[in-house]
């Protein structure tokens, strides 16, 4: 059976709390396998029938608004996914990885879009970013905390959500996939 990973957009900041060990036994209720949560940020590991991972992020969404009532989006990806948001990500190796993210999006960026948001946050901070396939990669260069590239910020502008790890993260992930 293949293995999971799913990235929850907004858990566990603002008023979205949720302590893992519910998570995880709601996911496995609904035959999710070998569910494992790393860090108290939303990262889920499962194993599953082979299946798209639009359809079980659209299924993980629903079972967190379901049980805690609150919406979420779940970012499904395979451990090649994962991997490659490691490899293909250009500032990996290049800046920190505490500062370096893969922007994990619900699909495809419009390259138009993109180079709506790349004009209009020219100027406004150092960041670096570069448009993946189904992800943004950004290097926050000095702070994530104090960036002006923000979530809502993009997300306006791509018109697609999104949740952010950084390399740290989908390294240590990333290995317990294995």
């Amino acid at each position: 059976m293949p293995r999971y990973a799913a990235f929850f957009a907004s858990m566990n900041v603002g008023g979205n709390r949720l302590k893992m060990t519910d998570l995880r036994d709601a996911l496995e209720r609904e035959d999710l396998e070998d569910v494992e949560t790393v860090v108290a940020s939303g990262n889920v590991l499962f194993s599953f029938d082979e299946r798209p991972s639009d359809g079980l992020s659209e299924m993980l969404a629903f079972i967190v608004k379901d049980r805690f009532g609150f919406e979420t989006f779940a970012a499904v990806r395979s451990k090649d996914e994962v991997r490659a948001a490691i490899e293909d990500n250009p500032f990996h190796g290049d800046g920190e990885d505490k500062l370096v993210h893969t922007l994990f999006l619900d699909g495809e960026a419009d390259p138009a879009q993109f180079n709506v948001l790349m004009a209009a946050y020219e100027g406004r901070g150092p960041e670096r970013i570069a448009l993946g396939g189904r992800c943004l990669y950004i290097d926050y260069v000095e702070s994530v905390g104090n960036s002006r590239l923000t979530g809502p910020f993009i997300q306006r502008k791509l018109d697609r959500r999104g949740t952010a790890r950084n390399m740290a993260s989908l390294k240590r992930i990333l290995d317990k996939m294995d």
